[in-house]
């Protein structure tokens, strides 16, 4: 499916600049559908005026949709629509009201979109409920939703910087919480969703009538807090968002002014209750700095082990004896080096250039005379189940070639691990001496095409390498 930009770029003579606002508006009207109980089809006049195509659409939650398909990219032209036609011919709004009811529309209704003269777009409401009764919710809604609309129309729709640190991930809706403020800041009217918002941190007077800002500030006072950006928000004079929390409770506040010919004529404040949200996002930050602790823990465990086989080869008169237990230091050093990235990085994700980088380190202490290992490329992040069995696969390759491609030998000796990613994961271990094949296969190499092939489901292949020893060739799927 095509974007508003490239349907704008490809079918219409609209500039950047235009583009760009309808983006904007397109960003923010999920709050108009809901306060028009309505789908709203954005329509863009096509460059050779022979129609209209739809550049965006957005469903109500307040309502059932009349629009059950997608239509954006749908061509429509001019003749078949009147009140596309109309509402684009005069660039007036064509409204179709009950007459004893204002604000509630009987029909479809177009609104024009006029930037810098020209006409962008035309906004088309289509309804799908029947006219509601004329309490003070419905009364508030059709309101709230011709002021926004003709701000829309004039490209003045608020919108608030994402960016900005005060802003939350759960921003409110019109159906968790609406408080309509008038031009001094009192409240007009609250649902019943945004009162029982307000109640759960400490607020338990009825607020209608109140100067929100007012109540919120004595509650601050009474806490000993501040909080600037919320009562910036709740003064209703500019766009913004912020969150109080508050006897174990949290709300988030989304403050949207409302303006007509240039004069401010009051405010939208959207409540939502994020009190269990928070709650969870608490626990999961628990459970994330349970599970660090835990890999720190092991690490260190496997470190001691690590430091008593390592004293018991020191101790060792058997040269086989101190070589394997060498081989077992290193093994059980490669596994803590996972848990101890695991202990610094959240989530189940390994930055596993930083795990080969330590391999390497921990086996330069094996390097001959003065021998270099090295590495190419970047493997990037593993789930941390792969990267603990890639990680002694590593340790073991880049041993064998520090003992079988670079032992007894006079002088530098290279191993270089090269890394390629082209759809799998591919790497190689290559040494510039006789190589880790005149060894033959031992319990190293085993122990590698094991975890290769089992655990790792990939493959393992030992041949010459281009530095005239030995290349090992790890192959796994991405």
């Amino acid at each position: 499916m095509a974007s508003l930009a490239d349907l704008a770029r490809e079918r219409t003579d609209l500039g950047d600049r235009a583009i760009a606002t309808l983006q904007s508006l397109v960003g923010e009207w999920t709050l108009l559908a809901d306060l028009g109980f309505a789908d709203l089809v954005l329509w863009l006049p096509t460059w050779n005026t022979g129609g209209f195509v739809a550049a965006a659409q957005v469903r109500p939650t307040t309502g059932p949709t009349r629009l059950p398909d997608d239509i954006v990219g749908t061509f429509v032209p001019r003749g078949r629509n009147a009140t596309i036609d109309r509402a684009a011919s005069t660039r007036l709004p064509a409204l179709q009201r009950h007459p004893g009811l204002p604000g509630v529309p009987t029909g479809d209704e177009a609104f024009p979109v006029v930037l810098d003269g020209m006409l962008a777009a035309v906004i088309e409401r289509r309804s799908g409920v029947d006219p509601r009764g004329d309490g003070p919710l419905e009364r508030t809604y059709a309101e709230a939703f011709d002021a926004l609309i003709g701000m829309a129309c004039a490209g003045d729709l608020p919108t608030i910087d994402t960016d900005d640190e005060s802003v939350t991930d759960s921003p409110p809706r019109v159906g968790d919480g609406l408080i309509r403020l008038d031009a001094s800041g009192t409240v007009s009217f609250a649902s019943p969703n945004a009162q029982s918002a307000v109640h759960r941190i400490g607020i338990t007077r009825e607020i209608t009538g109140t100067v929100l800002r007012d109540v919120l500030a004595r509650l601050l006072e009474r806490t000993g807090t501040t909080n600037d950006a919320l009562l910036a928000v709740v003064r209703g004079r500019t766009a913004g968002e912020a969150e109080l929390d508050h006897r174990g409770a949290a709300v988030t506040f989304r403050g949207i002014p409302l303006r007509r010919d240039g004069s401010g004529i009051g405010a939208l404040v959207l409540v939502r209750d994020v009190s269990d949200l928070r709650r969870r996002e608490r626990a999961l930050l628990t459970k994330d700095a349970t599970i660090r602790e835990i890999h720190h823990r092991v690490k260190n465990n496997l470190q001691t082990v690590a430091s008593l086989l390592r004293l018991q080869a020191r101790r060792s008169s058997s040269p086989e004896v101190r070589a394997e237990l060498e081989e077992a230091v290193r093994r059980v050093g490669a596994i803590a080096i996972v848990h101890e990235s695991l202990a610094h990085e959240p989530g189940v994700d390994v930055d596993f250039d930083e795990v080969i980088d330590r391999v390497i380190a921990m086996s330069r202490d094996m390097l001959p005379g003065h021998g270099t290992i090295e590495r190419e490329g970047e493997a990037g992040a593993l789930a941390s189940e792969r990267a603990t069995s890639l990680a002694m696969v590593l340790a073991e390759l880049i041993g064998n070639g520090v003992e079988h491609g670079l032992g007894g030998r006079a002088g530098a000796g290279l191993v270089r691990v090269r890394i390629e990613r082209n759809g799998r994961l591919i790497i190689h271990v290559d040494d510039d001496g006789p190589g880790m094949g005149a060894a033959g296969e031992g319990l190293g190499l085993s122990i590698v095409r094991s975890l290769v092939t089992g655990e790792l489901r990939g493959s393992l292949a030992i041949r010459p390498g281009p530095l005239g020893g030995t290349r090992a060739t790890v192959d796994l799927p991405r």
